[in-house]
């Protein structure tokens, strides 16, 4: 993985419009998938989003080691999905199992590579956090399989997908006051994309009484601001490398889904969602 200058501010609709138009895409159709086919729709999506995160991240980003990177993804996107949906209750602990493994692997990996084995701690680095964001990925596996968890699954995956969208065309048309000076990201987007989730959340709430709103309203509030920061952390990913393409767009699509998903699983298990 190697450092790049920015030596230009990147566009605004380069950064925004392929993005926003994936996040549509991505959560929408995950959660039409879902809501459609129940389990089966649930796999295929997760295994879509996993395998997108995976070809764009070791692109994105420029992992050295390139193939067994894509390999070690793959992997662990399986193992983990397996993790969710092979027990007769879903549960986490065996996730445990396939992140410590995939590290162990990871390590090796990259000191198996050729001589002079240049940018290894960076490139383990990214493939840590694509292994731990597969895995998280596959939680969405196991958030559909608790109890109402196909109502909260959805509503998460529109509440986020909402939240991204509308910090995206909000900062594409009031970047303003920056977060920083080198990301058109702004605060007003961030705000509002909060917002624009709790209010998804809240038009999907099953009661109507005071408490079933305001427990809709928080966790929609609480999935879409990790994701509008994970969504933050991803177009500061976009401004390092410097110029746009296909793979920083599926990346900032797709991140914050993949951050956002045990948040929900949490939220839903102990009876927020």
């Amino acid at each position: 993985m190697t450092p790049a200058a920015l030596d230009h501010e990147p566009s605004s609709r380069a950064h925004h419009l392929p993005a926003a138009g994936l996040v549509v895409l991505a959560a929408g159709g995950a959660a039409a998938l879902s809501a459609a086919l129940d389990g089966p729709g649930r796999l295929v999506a997760v295994a879509l989003l996993q395998l997108a995160l995976v070809a764009a991240w070791v692109v994105a980003v420029g992992i050295r080691g390139l193939r067994g990177s894509v390999g070690l993804g793959l992997a662990a996107a399986a193992g983990a999905d397996a993790a969710l949906l092979l027990p007769d209750r879903p549960e986490l602990d065996w996730l445990l199992a396939v992140l410590g493994l995939g590290f162990l692997a990871a390590v090796v990996h990259q000191m198996v590579r050729p001589a002079p084995r240049l940018y290894l701690v960076a490139s383990l680095a990214g493939v840590v956090l694509l292994l731990s964001s597969v895995c998280a990925l596959a939680v969405l596996l196991g958030l559909g399989r608790l109890d109402d968890g196909e109502q909260a699954l959805v509503t998460a995956l529109l509440a986020v997908g909402a939240a991204l969208l509308v910090g995206h065309l909000v900062d594409l048309v009031l970047p303003r006051p920056r977060i920083t000076p080198e990301v058109p990201r702004g605060l007003p987007g961030l705000l509002l994309a909060v917002l624009a989730a709790g209010v998804v959340a809240w038009s999907r709430r099953d009661g109507d009484t005071l408490a079933d709103a305001a427990a809709a309203a928080g966790y929609g509030a609480a999935v879409g601001c990790v994701a509008a920061l994970t969504a933050l952390g991803a177009s500061y990913v976009v401004a390092e490398r410097g110029h746009g393409g296909w793979a920083l767009a599926v990346v900032q699509a797709v991140l914050p889904l993949a951050a956002a998903a045990p948040v929900a699983y949490a939220l839903t298990l102990y009876g927020t969602g």
